[in-house]
């Protein structure tokens, strides 16, 4: 197959806390009201990308590693994860908080759900003042702690607010109680799941009145209760230079901060694919001598494993997020 880098339809989620932010950051003609999520790259059944344009527009992601799997996703993760494309990667804006959730590791989701679990990473993109998102606990508690507060609604009390600014990370493994606050807009990484198990929603209720459910019992097994000296993910600020955010055992993401100059990348010992998510401003990638193709804030680019070496760069700046799977 001939391969290039692909860039897909996105695939945009309606919620009660979603906003239409994601309109102006993804400079849209059209205006989103009440769109929190924007999937980029996804397949997750039901959310499966449909490429953009090229030869293959139309041709959906999962097609497409039917076709040619080693050289959409490289050898050693086809030999891992066989046909199943193993990222979700997505953009989301939240005009609301977020419910309180936590997501189960591989054990558990396989057991339950026959899925993978979901750990995933967040990179705040934009933060109005006073935007706080959770990660982790404040203090610790037991599994039988956390059961009397959801039923007396202080869970709120033993959260662990972290203050955000754009540029914060946080890694979040499976088991790490957290939700995204009102006023963030972020990129996020994750595996391929869309298993939630939603602890605490405010009491909120909806057009009908009702209260969205809660998976108390299903999620107290599925937290990790342990209290960790830190919650965020440090990184060097560098320009024009990698600069490694998380080394995971499901990806690594790297952010690449150029400008006004070029630089190359080298896949060739990975056999990965590998996602741009461009951040902030704009650039240009080229591979084989090919003629240079340009991303600019809000797109996404999945580059096969067959194209094993990029050039990157801009003329002025540009804030991407690689990501890709080690062997």
């Amino acid at each position: 197959m001939h391969w290039y880098p692909l860039c897909f339809e996105p695939v945009f989620k309606t919620v009660i806390w979603g906003g239409k932010g994601l309109s102006s950051y993804k400079s849209m003609d059209v205006e989103l009201e009440g769109v929190g999520e924007s999937w980029e790259v996804s397949a997750v059944p039901g959310s499966v990308s449909v490429v953009s344009e090229g030869p293959l527009a139309g041709r959906t992601l999962t097609d497409l590693l039917a076709a040619d799997p080693v050289g959409l996703v490289g050898q050693s993760v086809y030999e891992k994860y066989g046909l199943t494309f193993p990222l979700l990667v997505k953009f989301i804006d939240a005009a609301a908080d977020l419910s309180i959730q936590v997501h189960p590791d591989d054990v558990l989701a396989a057991s339950r759900h026959q899925s993978f679990g979901k750990s995933e990473l967040w990179y705040v993109i934009a933060a109005q003042p006073g935007a706080k998102l959770v990660s982790g606990f404040s203090t610790r508690i037991t599994p039988e702690e956390y059961e009397q507060r959801i039923a007396d609604n202080s869970i709120e009390e033993v959260l662990c607010y972290h203050d955000v600014q754009p540029g914060d990370v946080f890694y979040l493994p499976a088991g790490r109680v957290h939700a995204i606050g009102a006023g963030i807009l972020l990129a996020e990484i994750q595996q391929s799941s869309d298993i939630t198990y939603r602890i605490y929603d405010y009491n909120r209720r909806d057009a009908q009145g009702k209260t969205r459910e809660l998976h108390t019992e299903w999620a107290k097994e599925a937290i990790d209760y342990t209290l960790y000296p830190s919650w965020r993910t440090n990184y060097p600020d560098v320009i024009n230079r990698v600069a490694p955010l998380i080394k995971g055992p499901y990806f690594t993401t790297n952010r690449l901060h150029l400008e006004g100059r070029s630089m190359h990348r080298s896949y060739v010992s990975l056999g990965s694919f590998v996602v741009l998510l461009c951040l902030e401003g704009e650039g240009w990638l080229c591979f084989d001598g090919q003629e240079k193709r340009p991303i600019r804030q809000g797109q996404t680019l999945l580059v096969p494993a067959a194209i094993n070496q990029l050039e990157l760069g801009t003329a002025g700046r540009c804030l991407l997020l690689e990501t890709y799977i080690e062997g």
